[in-house]
């Protein structure tokens, strides 16, 4: 994607920042333009209101995100907890890199109108069918050993995406020892058994 000119980016950012702050119900466009700094027909030029605004931020939100699963399975073979562990750890630094951008995406959605949300519904279902993939493969394979896998995965999921409402980097939690405790909790969750461990058991 080129580069934004400054003025668009200053836009962009103020939104973020309003919305993040006030939610997109509560703010204006005024306000933007005036946190931005631009006047308001400099904000129209890039964008016709709030909703093209929201449908950026929530496009380049969801784009990063993706992104940054896509890199970390990519570096992973396909041992189904090494994937798990792939997409808690890319799940968990994004919502610590990217907060104010991740409670956007998180929140804002259901402002969305109608010719957008049916978009911003399926980037939902591709994120949750990321982990889908991965714990089913995992309990097809005998090392996740939950009964519930629907709900493991829900349950992965929220506990990851709540971290944007609740982590300050200067908290005493540094994200790489978050990372390990957010991967452990997962593979509890999937009641994760290796199968070493299981066939020295059996043993």
């Amino acid at each position: 994607m080129p580069a934004r000119p400054a003025g668009q980016r200053a836009i962009i950012g103020a939104a973020r920042q309003e919305f993040s702050e006030q939610g997109y119900g509560a703010t204006s466009i005024r306000d933007i333009a005036q946190r931005a700094g631009v006047s308001l027909s400099a904000l129209y030029y890039y964008y016709k209101g709030k909703q093209e605004l929201l449908v950026a931020i929530l496009d380049e939100g969801l784009d990063a995100y993706f992104d940054a699963c896509d890199a970390a399975l990519a570096g992973v073979g396909d041992d189904p907890a090494e994937r798990l562990e792939a997409l808690v750890s890319a799940s968990v630094r994004f919502r610590t890199d990217h907060p104010v951008q991740s409670t956007i995406v998180l929140t804002e959605g259901r402002s969305l109108e109608p010719e957008h949300l049916e978009r911003y519904r399926k980037n939902e279902e591709r994120a949750s069918q990321q982990f889908r993939e991965v714990i089913e493969r995992g309990v097809a394979e005998g090392i996740f050993l939950t009964p519930y896998p629907d709900d493991a995965r829900r349950a992965v999921i929220a506990m990851c995406n709540a971290i944007a409402q609740w982590y300050r980097a200067d908290g005493p939690v540094d994200v790489d020892e978050l990372v390990e405790r957010y991967v452990s909790l997962a593979l509890v969750v999937v009641e994760y058994r290796p199968r070493t461990a299981r066939r020295g058991a059996r043993g």
